[in-house]
């Protein structure tokens, strides 16, 4: 859990209907991707607060109140030592993988995990926790 950088926790409901919003329009891996629907399970997890997010998803608290409004990372991405993580909770089933939002974020991020270590290493800090 450390280094893909967050544990699951939860899935109220099973699989439902949820959004996904792009949080970071200019990273590679969602640039010109926009927000979409899927019927999945929406997990709650928690996660390491230095990944970099690209996208979440907002808990209506249908299943389970004390998730109300609870804004969650979906895709995100982060280093490793030398190496470099990619995740997205997306794909319970291969169903999912059919919206071309969510296939394009899985392609774009395997690129991105396996890429070359001569490219340079991005520094960021995620939007939950601002830099001061």
């Amino acid at each position: 859990q450390y280094m893909v950088g967050g544990q699951w926790v939860a899935h109220p409901g099973g699989e439902i209907d949820y959004s996904v919003q792009i949080t970071d329009h200019s990273d590679p891996l969602t640039q010109g991707v926009g927000d979409f629907k899927i019927h999945s399970e929406q997990y709650y997890m928690h996660v390491d607060p230095n990944v970099k997010v690209l996208a979440t998803t907002t808990f209506k608290g249908d299943h389970n109140s004390w998730i109300d409004g609870a804004v969650m990372p979906v895709v995100w991405k982060k280093y490793y030592g030398k190496g470099r993580v990619f995740y997205i909770s997306v794909g319970h089933t291969p169903k999912d993988f059919d919206i071309p939002e969510s296939m394009e974020i899985l392609r774009r991020g395997i690129r991105w995990a396996s890429g070359s270590k001569y490219e340079p290493y991005e520094k960021w800090m995620s939007p939950v926790y601002p830099k001061k």
